[in-house]
């Protein structure tokens, strides 16, 4: 979570909506990001898309199985839907580290 903090940071510090996410494969961190929306001018570019991508991009891979997804905030139901395409296996969020189970 520390990290989807510090991501959730950066984009405030780029002019971004307060948000940032994970993947983790594990205890490995395979793919981040923080809120791009604003600076990119793109309304897909949430940061648990904007992590999502990153690790499918990582791994080079579209599957995204028995990994889990950590956000600073709950993911909207786009975020989530292409989390579950992506098959994260769980979805953990906000400061209380609230288990949101699978995607849905």
């Amino acid at each position: 979570m520390q990290r989807a903090r510090d991501l959730r940071d950066a984009a405030v510090r780029a002019g971004d909506q307060p948000y940032g996410a994970v993947v983790l494969r594990g205890e490995v961190i395979v793919g981040e990001g923080p809120s791009r929306v604003v600076t990119k001018s793109d309304a897909t570019a949430h940061a648990e898309r904007e992590a999502l991508r990153d690790a499918l991009r990582r791994l080079g891979s579209a599957d995204l199985a028995g990994c889990v997804l950590v956000s600073t905030s709950r993911p909207c139901r786009m975020c989530e839907t292409a989390a579950r395409e992506a098959r994260i296996a769980r979805m953990v969020h906000g400061e209380a580290l609230t288990d949101a189970g699978p995607p849905q």
